[in-house]
């Protein structure tokens, strides 16, 4: 009988690859699964016993540790999780959003690189959960316990925690990115999970096959388990019955945790990328685990839009994080953050409401299609197709057409403002333009290949 990786037994230690150079370092206890073991007192895992369920059983990991080097300058100073969206939401709110009102209360966020903002966001707008419930939001950065470096994958930031799980205990591990936006029951999703007794359940959305070579794609048979994954393959594998759509993950991941740490474990011990779609995924399929595709049911209700369209957006670049951004601003977005039946949660900010104000004569003020946040003031000004973040302040006489303004940001009278995203702190004189020539900006901010302006937070323009 095959040993339970999460049971006790003698540690081993073993060599692991030299990196970058490097000697070789011990990768010690964690290395082999039988040697994983819980410590010998009660942890919060235990606490809940007393009503055994699997959603009691279930703890989420949500990966918040990429650099987002194709969001800067926007992450020059902030994880891509932080970046704030839609005036007064941050991008990890809504894979957070989609954690509560699924009933999963038991979080781990896994943070890496430039982890201050993050954390203190999710210190001030996501302390709702009740310890006495066993019910806990924490954030983890790396602990280097096992080895003696960063994250070096997806797989590798669940193997450099496997103590937390030990601690923890759980039955079932979701592991989210904090970089997607979407609104999704995990609970579903685990539901399917159980029901087909799998090792590991992964999200999938359908995409023309057409299109399907851009994206990590599943091969599964009529019943959903999958028998193929490959990352971006040039002849994409079709759905069964359905051949011209093909499934593409959602990076949406269930394992089972005795599976899941056998895994990373084996994987941590070869010479991989460490990643779950790339190496983790297909190894399993190929050694005969239980990997199943879950059909994404999308609990976006957005009025005017097809019941079959679904939202799910990979915040990876400029553009997309653009796109998005336009979406909401639009008289009927596909994104619907006013549906009471799936909130979207983010922290409440202290100041007082919007206000626009006209002065007469021809300082009067036009708003249209628009999102104002706390604070916001135009003072005869026009705004168009905007989003005013937190305190905002836009002068007489102004123009700010399709942009993105975080907090904090004042344009001066007669500003020409057009296709540009202005981060915190940043005074823009009066009389300037931006989003006007180009080759000027260039000579001043980033501009991307699609012609969007981004000014840095805190620039000092003169």
């Amino acid at each position: 009988m095959s040993q339970n990786p999460l049971e006790n037994s003698s540690p081993q230690t073993v060599e692991s690859p030299a990196l970058n150079g490097a000697p070789p370092s011990p990768i010690d206890a964690y290395a082999r699964p039988e040697s994983v073991h819980f410590a010998p007192t009660i942890s919060r895992g235990v606490l809940s016993r007393g009503q055994d369920s699997a959603l009691q059983n279930t703890v989420v990991m949500l990966l918040a540790g990429g650099q987002g080097e194709r969001l800067y300058p926007l992450t020059r100073d902030r994880a891509k999780p932080s970046v704030p969206i839609g005036g007064v939401y941050r991008i990890i709110d809504f894979a957070l959003s989609n954690c509560i009102n699924s009933g999963m209360r038991r979080i781990l966020v896994l943070t890496q690189y430039k982890s201050f903002s993050l954390q203190r966001h999710i210190q001030a707008a996501w302390e709702l959960f009740n310890p006495v419930m066993d019910e806990y939001i924490d954030v983890i950065p790396p602990q280097q316990r096992n080895v003696q470096r960063w994250y070096q994958g997806t797989a590798d930031a669940i193997f450099q925690n496997i103590y937390m799980l030990e601690q923890e205990k759980p039955s079932y591990v979701v592991i989210l990115s904090g970089d997607h936006i979407y609104k999704m029951d995990y609970s579903k999703m685990l539901e399917f999970h159980l029901a087909n007794n799998a090792d590991l359940t992964i999200s999938c959305t359908k995409v023309p096959r057409s299109e399907a070579f851009r994206f990590g794609v599943a091969g599964a048979d009529a019943d959903g388990r999958i028998n193929r994954f490959v990352e971006k393959p040039k002849d994409p594998p079709g759905i069964p019955g359905d051949e011209e759509f093909s499934y593409s993950s959602m990076g949406v991941y269930i394992f089972s945790t005795e599976v899941l740490v056998r895994r990373v474990i084996e994987d941590v011990k070869t010479d991989t990328e460490h990643d779950f779609g790339k190496n983790i995924i297909p190894r399993m399929v190929r050694g005969g685990d239980r990997v199943f595709a879950y059909p994404f049911v999308d609990e976006n209700r957005a009025p005017g839009h097809d019941a079959n369209e679904v939202y799910w957006r990979d915040i990876g670049t400029i553009q997309s994080y653009y796109d998005a951004n336009m979406d909401l601003v639009t008289v009927s977005p596909q994104f619907n953050l006013y549906d009471e039946h799936w909130p979207v949660h983010r922290r409440s900010q202290p100041g007082p409401t919007a206000r626009v104000l006209s002065h007469g004569g021809d300082r009067v003020p036009l708003v249209v299609d628009s999102l104002l946040s706390t604070g916001a003031i135009v003072s005869g000004a026009r705004v168009e197709r905007s989003i005013l973040g937190p305190r905002s302040f836009i002068h007489s006489w102004a123009s700010v057409e399709d942009s993105i303004l975080f907090d904090d940001v004042e344009v001066g009278r007669h500003c020409k403002i057009r296709r540009a995203i202005i981060d915190k702190h940043v005074k823009i004189p009066a009389h300037t333009e931006i989003g006007y020539d180009l080759e000027l900006d260039r000579q001043r901010f980033t501009v991307t290949p699609e012609g969007i302006v981004v000014v840095p937070k805190g620039l000092a323009l003169k």
